[in-house]
């Protein structure tokens, strides 16, 4: 329960705040206002409550775990679900703070291809952010890493990606972070929802398999994760 509680909270925290400044930007920053405050956020948590489930936030991320047999699979569907249950308490609370503010609700920060991507550009697109970012994630992590500057790398490296992704598919690599804002907003981004599910979980598979047998980042044993 505190495994999947920390889960809860800091999904909510990386979705409320990063979508929150999306929903929040004048236009002036752009990019690097949203970029940061996914990436800065992601840092704190993998401080705070990463020291309890590991702060994966991301269901691409628990899938790579649970394939390098670093989560067992009771625990993967218990953090997939406290994943999805902090992004629409995120995005259910955006909603309300907006509307209490006397703001017109025009969107959540949801993730939709923007004009021009197609659905093939747009899947390869979050295919390859979400492989290389969880790909740092499973080597930062692994037997090989630096555990005490993962928070900072981790951070640091969404923030990058959402520069490379943001203006093109959104930048989700996280199918919890669009699952929030689809379920209220609909629409668009409810339709391709399935495109930044199917993508970044393809992604993470992918890195687990890379990190595994390419940077040989588990143990030889391949023992489950007593986090």
């Amino acid at each position: 329960m505190k495994k999947a509680l920390a889960e809860v909270i800091g999904t909510f925290a990386l979705v409320f705040i990063g979508t929150g400044a999306i929903v929040s930007d004048s236009g002036d920053t752009g990019l690097l206002a949203i970029g940061l405050a996914f990436g800065l956020t992601l840092m704190a948590m993998a401080f705070s409550v990463g020291t309890v489930s590991g702060a994966h936030l991301n269901p691409a991320v628990s899938l790579a775990m649970l394939i390098n047999k670093r989560l067992p699979v009771t625990d993967f569907v218990v953090y997939v679900v406290s994943q999805l249950v902090g992004a629409l308490a995120a995005s259910a609370v955006l909603r309300f703070v907006l509307s209490a503010a006397g703001r017109e609700i025009v969107g959540l920060g949801e993730t939709v291809l923007s004009e021009g991507v197609s659905v093939a550009g747009g899947f390869v697109i979050e295919m390859l952010l979400t492989f290389l970012f969880v790909l740092v994630i499973v080597t930062v992590t692994g037997r090989n890493g630096n555990g005490q500057m993962a928070g900072l790398v981790i951070g640091l490296t969404l923030t990058a990606m959402i520069f490379m992704g943001g203006t093109l598919t959104g930048a989700s690599l996280n199918a919890a972070r669009s699952f929030g804002p689809a379920v209220f907003m609909g629409g668009a981004a409810l339709s391709q929802l399935w495109l930044y599910v199917a993508s970044t979980l393809v992604g993470g598979a992918l890195a687990a398999v890379v990190a595994n047998f390419v940077l040989d980042t588990e143990a030889g044993d391949l023992g489950a994760e007593k986090a």
